[in-house]
């Protein structure tokens, strides 16, 4: 189910600075008024139908011939305060909204000891919050390897974090923690078992869509790419059968906190990008981010006279 987000949008209004005018004093409550308030309050920022919406008093605002009208929004036990403007002749409400730009979390993403493809380097880093039972997961991924990745080459650096939708994705969990289990030994081998999976989905629902046999899939697919990397098996075997989740619920909280209402979610250096959208738009976001860091993207090869436009990938998302 998505995470449900009160306010899911901005009014915008521009109002010019100038002399302020002395605040009119208080009028009497205007129920008719109240009401038109609540109703526009709650259609612009789509609030659920059981949460409570309450005006506080008015006040003086900075903003010369606005006051300041505090919306009490309400359920159950939980509340929380959000100011808005109101014109002094009660014709306009709109809200301001301050961004504190030194504590964005899309560019304070913890990336610390996640498997890194690419250069370690890079100026441009795509951090992915993948769930390895998505199906629109699996395309962006496809997208971003190896077309994406052979593009830019060392430009960008690429790390994956856990965000598997548990609810709607019954392995999602347990590959996880198989793929962070083959992380803690290799980098190199993890990638190559998000590769596999982001490929072999079916093979790991099986016909019957048997969730054991789905664990046992995930987990032979996870010795198999240890064997061919030379891991160690002992180790990796005492790892899957303690499937520790933790690591994964902490990353789940930090995409909570980032607003992540499905996947595949991607921040190219904190520029955030929903869905599996065409590579195309993939790629403006990296050249845009590129440049912020004073690197020339890569030239764009012109399309053979003869070939086919792309069609593009409908975007989409795991929730």
């Amino acid at each position: 189910m998505p995470r449900i987000h009160v306010l899911a949008g901005l009014l915008a209004l521009g109002m010019a600075a100038g002399c302020r005018a002395q605040p009119a004093p208080p009028s009497a409550p205007d129920p008719g008024l109240d009401r038109r308030i609540e109703v526009m309050v709650r259609s612009q920022y789509n609030v659920p139908g059981d949460y409570s919406v309450s005006l506080g008093a008015r006040t003086p605002s900075n903003i010369s011939g606005y006051d300041t009208l505090p919306v009490t929004l309400s359920r159950g036990t939980k509340s929380t305060v959000v100011d808005f403007l109101i014109s002094t002749d009660n014709k306009t409400l709109a809200r301001l909204e301050k961004f504190d730009l030194d504590k964005d979390p899309a560019f304070a993403i913890d990336v610390a000891s996640r498997p890194i493809r690419g250069n370690p380097a890079a100026k441009v880093t795509v951090i992915n919050f993948d769930d390895l039972e998505c199906p629109y997961c699996a395309r962006m991924h496809q997208s971003l390897f190896p077309s994406t990745f052979e593009r830019y080459k060392e430009k960008v650096r690429f790390i994956y974090k856990d965000d598997p939708l548990t609810e709607l994705h019954p392995w999602a969990m347990h590959a996880a923690v198989d793929a962070n289990c083959l992380a803690s030994q290799s980098g190199d081998v993890y990638w190559t078992y998000v590769d596999y999976l982001h490929s072999h989905g079916q093979e790991v629902n099986g016909e019957d869509r048997n969730l054991q046999k789905s664990f046992a899939a995930l987990d032979r697919i996870a010795r198999q790419e240890a064997t061919l990397g030379k891991l160690d098996g002992s180790k990796l075997d005492a790892c899957m059968a303690k499937q520790d989740e933790t690591a994964i619920r902490a990353e789940m909280k930090e995409a909570d906190a980032l607003a992540i209402e499905g996947t595949p979610a991607l921040f190219v250096n904190g520029e955030r990008i929903d869905g599996a959208q065409p590579e195309e738009q993939v790629w403006m976001v990296i050249d845009r981010a590129l440049r912020a860091a004073g690197e020339q993207p890569p030239a764009t090869p012109p399309a053979a006279p003869d070939e086919p436009a792309k069609s593009a990938t409908p975007s989409g998302s795991g929730r």
